[in-house]
């Protein structure tokens, strides 16, 4: 460990907002600040009373990526003032003409493109004179353009799932807006998923001020509230990465204070899986609730003495997922003497010791955890623990433990 060994114990675990990783260290802490491009004060006085917010910059160990941890995106008026980026000297332009190619020469002929936080639309714009074929769309919570030619500027969020299904891009375009995120990664990942669901694959390019060469020169006037996430090359990339697993191009733009990259964004496959088999388990579990329910009321009903064996954790999960109450279902057991004269969360039965069946036999015994069935089964026969018929869950229902099918051992 070398001279900054002291420094290493400042490292926090809290998840990177570019990469995921859950280890990040000070960068530029102990500052509060007023909003710095996005208030507009009217007077001196209104300026100077401004609210001070808190600036706790700290860095991914692992990407590099530097983010206020203190960060509020509720304080900041997007809705209500324009966040515009004014640049229009040559080195700018030059930058902006090679998008433009970069672009373009990935495009179909008639292209359907959108753009999240279009600002002043200029660049979109740009977009559409350079293809009047094409259907291009702005999306700004600050919105002041209306609709033209192929033109659309529209007043609201981009909502990944809902609008990528409405409009289907080929293109979507960010420039200098997941810098003003809080998860800049998991708005991309909505994208992918959403155009893995909708079964389309969307070109996609993403352009943020790079603040590596500030860190090589120490500068700190690029660490303001508006901007709680800053890149590198390298958060960049990584954050990419986990978006795509073809990234096409990333590089650097304006004498190395811009990086973007270009990306085809198609999901993975396995996540329509995984939607389906949630979709299918919710489905389950509805069907399951009614079922079993109606199962437990039929015994209740039927006047036959029940006993639960379990009485914490999942057994308790169960109990209360179930409605199994204290009223119609009051006997409950455990083998655990450290649980015994406790009481069931949520429902209230008092646990009892398993001796207490051997007295008081009780003509059904319910498992809820079947996993161990098969011991607890051993436990019953070892003990001579008289009952007429023992219930487990699977599929939905309430099965015969030892006469039907299922995947649990049964040990006679």
């Amino acid at each position: 460990m070398n001279n900054n060994s002291k420094f290493f114990t400042e490292a926090v675990s809290q998840a990177c907002p570019a990469c995921g990783y859950q280890v990040a260290i000070p960068f530029l802490v102990g500052s509060q600040q007023p909003l710095a491009t996005i208030a507009w004060p009217q007077s001196s006085q209104a300026a100077q009373d401004m609210e001070k917010l808190p600036l706790e910059f700290y860095r991914c160990v692992d990407c590099g990526h530097v983010y206020n941890h203190a960060f509020s995106y509720e304080v900041i008026p997007y809705s209500k003032k324009p966040n515009l980026m004014f640049n229009q000297g040559v080195g700018w332009s030059i930058f902006i003409k090679g998008v433009y190619r970069s672009i373009f020469r990935r495009l179909p002929p008639q292209p359907t493109v959108v753009e999240i936080g279009h600002g002043d639309g200029s660049f979109l714009k740009g977009l559409a004179n350079h293809c009047s074929r094409g259907t291009f769309i702005g999306f700004d919570p600050n919105s002041e353009n209306h609709q033209q030619d192929n033109t659309e500027f529209r007043r609201e969020y981009f909502d990944p799932i809902k609008h990528a299904a409405e409009i289907k891009p080929d293109l979507i375009v960010s420039r200098h807006v997941l810098e003003h995120f809080t998860n800049p990664l998991g708005f991309l990942q909505s994208i992918a998923y959403a155009s893995r669901c909708i079964g389309i694959e969307v070109l996609a390019y993403f352009e943020v001020p790079c603040i590596d060469q500030a860190i090589e020169s120490n500068r700190t006037s690029d660490f303001y509230y508006e901007h709680n996430s800053h890149f590198t090359n390298r958060s960049l990339n990584k954050m990419l990465g986990k978006c795509s697993d073809t990234v096409l191009e990333v590089g650097h733009g304006y004498g190395g204070e811009v990086v973007y990259g270009i990306i085809k964004l198609r999901g993975d496959e396995d996540h329509l899986k995984h939607v389906n088999e949630s979709y299918e388990y919710q489905v389950n579990a509805r069907t399951a609730h009614q079922t079993i329910c109606g199962q437990l009321d039929e015994l209740f009903n039927s006047g036959l003495s029940v006993c639960i064996w379990g009485g914490t954790g999942k057994s308790a999960a169960l109990m209360n997922r179930y409605g199994i109450d204290a009223v119609r279902f009051p006997f409950v057991v455990d083998s655990d003497m450290n649980k015994v004269g406790t009481f069931v969360p949520g429902t209230g039965q008092q646990i009892l010791d398993r001796s207490w069946l051997v007295e008081n036999p009780v003509q059904v015994i319910i498992i809820p955890t079947q996993w161990r069935a098969h011991d607890i089964f051993r436990e019953i026969t070892e003990h001579n623990i008289p009952y007429n018929t023992i219930y487990i869950e699977h599929a939905g229902r309430l099965v015969d433990y030892l006469h039907d099918k299922h995947p649990y051992p049964v040990h006679t």
